[in-house]
């Protein structure tokens, strides 16, 4: 069999692919996988490290504003829309794909279009609780459109039911256990711990908000708190050794039981370790929080697309699954009022951490496989 992904612009969008790939390679060791992306966006390093053949089209959104400049840049997309729906033709037909599944970005439009016109099944995955525009637009052609979650069906008009698969979770973020990733960061176990974390570049808001709390618990003895700055945040960290924390390196910070880095890179063993997860909202880190069944406060990313970190978000509150502050909302006070309601009762951290893991689709691979699969035959 023959599959061919088209992806790109964020790792939300290639990751979960590159996690349904490397699951059908496995299944089917004599299949063929290509991908189509962009050659400037973070699938051009991703997908060929990950080990799969990567073919390139030029395309990008459209600009939302109606200055000059953005007028011309718009007049530029359009032939350059025209452009790669001609070159995703021509790799598809060369590929002879028995399937086209997109996984969302730019890319994915021209992918599946052209698809569709040549009668190969297509199908595409949605991450997020509000659909992104190319989707919205694909959902009405395609075979089979796919969701993380069920709250996002009431902004599509597919041509087919939706089926909900979840999200595919990083495999070793699901095999330590709370008190195995404790005794590797050297943590009791009775005392609290926070992860709080802006994504890999940091969050000024979270950081600004978080600075004062950090203070507070390096003072006291009665919570562990790690936080990761972003790869942004030397400035921070330097203002955070002016309160008196220690440089344990050149990228790490500690006072008391309070550590402060601008960059988490095991991830896996500190959210395993964690009893309260404080970051943003978008669909990956959701999954993980779901997978781990983890109590958490999710302040929004106000600066995305369809404001879709916000619709990420409610779907786990209103399931009791998990806290939101709006960013327009957030500050020290607020954030610290929120934290210190959670950590003073282990009856409601409970209940939250089991509604989360009851969101969580633990085989989301295969089920997208599944769908996939059927497609091709």
């Amino acid at each position: 069999m023959k599959f061919l992904f088209a992806t790109g612009g964020t790792a939300g969008h290639i990751n979960p692919a590159l996690a349904v790939a490397s699951y059908l390679r496995e299944k089917y060791p004599d299949s063929e996988i290509l991908f189509i992306g962009t050659p400037d966006h973070m699938e051009s390093r991703l997908v060929p490290n990950a080990g799969f053949s990567f073919k390139t089209i030029e395309i990008n959104g459209f600009k939302r504003s109606l200055s000059p400049k953005a007028v011309l840049d718009n007049v530029k997309t359009v032939i350059r829309l025209l452009k790669s729906e001609k070159e995703s033709r021509k790799i598809i037909e060369e590929f002879s794909p028995d399937v086209v599944i997109g996984f969302g970005g730019y890319v994915s439009g021209p992918v599946l279009q052209s698809a569709v016109r040549l009668k190969i099944p297509t199908c595409i995955h949605e991450q997020n609780a509000y659909p992104g525009i190319t989707n919205k637009q694909l959902a009405k052609s395609v075979d089979k459109v796919m969701l993380t979650v069920e709250d996002a069906k009431k902004h599509l008009e597919p041509k087919n039911e939706p089926i909900v698969t979840g999200l595919p979770v990083r495999g070793e973020l699901l095999t330590k256990t709370k008190a195995e990733a404790r005794k590797e960061l050297g943590i009791d176990g009775d005392k609290m711990l926070v992860l709080s974390f802006g994504g890999s570049l940091g969050a000024a808001p979270l950081n600004d908000a978080m600075r004062s709390i950090l203070i507070e618990n390096s003072n006291t003895d009665s919570v562990y708190h790690i936080h990761s700055a972003g790869t942004n945040g030397a400035k921070y960290l330097e203002e955070l050794e002016g309160e008196g924390f220690e440089k344990i390196s050149d990228t790490v910070l500690r006072k008391g039981n309070v550590e402060v880095r601008q960059y988490i890179d095991n991830m896996d063993v500190c959210m395993a370790a964690a009893d309260l997860v404080i970051g943003r909202a978008g669909a990956s880190s959701l999954s993980e929080i779901e997978a781990m069944g983890k109590a958490s406060i999710l302040i929004p990313s106000p600066y995305v697309a369809e404001n879709h970190q916000y619709h990420n978000a409610m779907a786990l509150v209103n399931r009791n699954a998990a806290r939101i502050i709006e960013e327009k909302d957030l500050s020290g006070e607020s954030l610290k009022n929120m934290i210190n309601e959670l950590l003073s009762s282990p009856e409601l951290i409970t209940e939250i951490e089991k509604n989360a893991r009851a969101m969580a689709v633990p085989d989301s691979r295969e089920r997208i496989a599944e769908v996939i699969i059927y497609l091709a035959k």
